[in-house]
């Protein structure tokens, strides 16, 4: 124990203000990464909210201007392009009837009721 009673701080005051400047400092960061942490989970909740909803069928085109359909999906479909179009569930039965391809991994045309 110290001269000061609080055990393991020096007794001298330099070193005690060093100590506290650098607990302030640590203090300080600690809540600047809070703040941070705070700040990313109100801007994640945010796009939780504004973020549209997951649409029921998306349609993948080839590249290109006026690139004909490749592929139907299932909305969310991990394996889904970048070249989508949003379409009903009519315009999905429509192009699967009409030749497009069904996706492998999500099976639109499983879900779609068709054979």
């Amino acid at each position: 124990m110290s001269d000061g009673g609080v055990p393991d701080l020096p007794a001298d005051l330099p070193r005690l203000y060093t100590l506290r400047a650098w607990h302030a400092m640590w203090v300080a960061r600690i809540d600047e990464a809070i703040a941070a942490a705070e700040q990313r989970e109100k801007e994640r909740l945010q796009g939780e909210r504004v973020r549209p909803p997951t649409p029921d069928w998306v349609m993948e085109h080839g590249i290109g201007v006026g690139a004909p359909a490749m592929e139907i999906h299932v909305g969310g479909c991990y394996a889904a392009g970048k070249r989508l179009k949003v379409i009903s569930r009519e315009q999905a039965l429509g192009a699967l009837a009409d030749g497009v391809r069904a996706c492998t991994h999500c099976r639109p045309d499983t879900a779609l009721g068709m054979l």
